[in-house]
């Protein structure tokens, strides 16, 4: 495993870490014992850091993670989210009641005195635009609720916008083969104001692991079923915004590519880990022969000059017209 520095906080992440949605829920049935030995299997392989959310099965994920620290002596981070609960998720709900009421219930789930990065869960782009929101969360910082705080967003806009408040010390975002934009001008901005970068959604929802096909079936339950275009958040977070059938076809073109031993899953991490900018990314995983996969990418050898170019010619022509402006 490799590390690198997160924003000014002195940590330095595993580059393959562990994003807790899909032990949470909505990625289909999941078991508890086997979530609980992926995330064992995380910490084995040298992972310290772990991404989760309030609304990851309504705290699913949180208890988990915590039940996680009860079981092992090693030090590791814990980074949550808070906004999602609002219903309906508008501007206004982000106030000081609603964003302390998050943090406690986040707090207790996790079985913890402070939080050690609390993001705010990609909320309406207007919340960029309000420092009455940031000077909140300094408040938390200040009372020992927070040790750091951060965003996660939809749009590279509101990455750019974030990075204005000076205690942001990471911004998680969208970022894989077929959802480029981030490096085009938000990278460097991040580099220069010294905030980390989670890339999140690194596989695509699964569409880049190279497992999936035509007639793949999701459960109801599972969001690649449900949030194809948006119907409950947006569609951006399912295949990244891509057709289905696009993604397949671009997926196919892809496997050309593959060096000898690498999986689709571990060219998708390993070129992600191409940008120095970008901290971690933040793959989910159900089972321990997932994260086991998942880490191998962290200690590939770099891919060929060759190979990122053809990558990006297949982003230009067949993926970029479908995503590039909308995020």
């Amino acid at each position: 495993m490799h590390y690198r520095e997160l924003g000014r906080t002195g940590w330095k992440l595993s580059t393959v870490s562990f994003g807790s949605w899909a032990i949470g829920g909505a990625w289909g049935d999941v078991d508890d014992l086997e979530s609980i030995a992926a995330l064992h299997t995380a910490l084995d392989h040298g992972v310290n850091f772990f991404d989760t959310a309030d609304v990851y099965g309504d705290g699913r994920s949180e208890r988990l993670l915590a039940q996680l620290r009860r079981e092992r002596r090693e030090p590791f981070y814990i980074a949550t989210k808070a906004g999602r609960r609002l219903d309906p998720h508008v501007a206004a709900g982000y106030n000081r009641a609603n964003l302390v009421s998050f943090v406690e219930r986040s707090l207790k789930n996790l079985n913890t005195e402070a939080i050690d990065l609390l993001q705010l869960h990609c909320p309406p782009t207007e919340i960029f635009y309000q420092p009455d929101v940031f000077g909140i969360l300094d408040e938390l910082v200040q009372a020992g609720k927070l040790r750091y705080y951060g965003v996660s967003v939809e749009k590279v806009e509101e990455a750019l916008k974030a990075m204005e408040y000076p205690a942001v010390q990471s911004v998680q975002i969208i970022f894989n083969i077929f959802r480029q934009r981030p490096a085009d001008l938000f990278f460097s901005e991040a580099k220069r104001r010294k905030v980390g970068i989670l890339a999140r959604v690194p596989l695509s929802s699964g569409l880049l692991t190279g497992k999936m096909t035509s007639k793949s079936i999701f459960e109801a339950g599972d969001h690649r079923s449900f949030n194809r275009h948006g119907e409950s958040f947006d569609r951006g977070e399912t295949f990244s915004g891509v057709d289905y059938d696009t993604g397949l076809a671009a997926v196919e073109v892809l496997r050309r590519l593959l060096p000898f031993g690498m999986s689709m899953v571990q060219l998708a991490l390993r070129w992600i880990l191409m940008f120095p900018e970008v901290t971690c990314a933040i793959p989910g995983a159900k089972r321990s022969a997932q994260v086991e996969e998942n880490l191998k990418a962290a200690d590939l050898p770099p891919l060929s000059p060759a190979v990122m170019a053809e990558i990006g010619r297949i982003y230009e022509e067949s993926i970029k017209p479908l995503v590039h402006q909308y995020w």
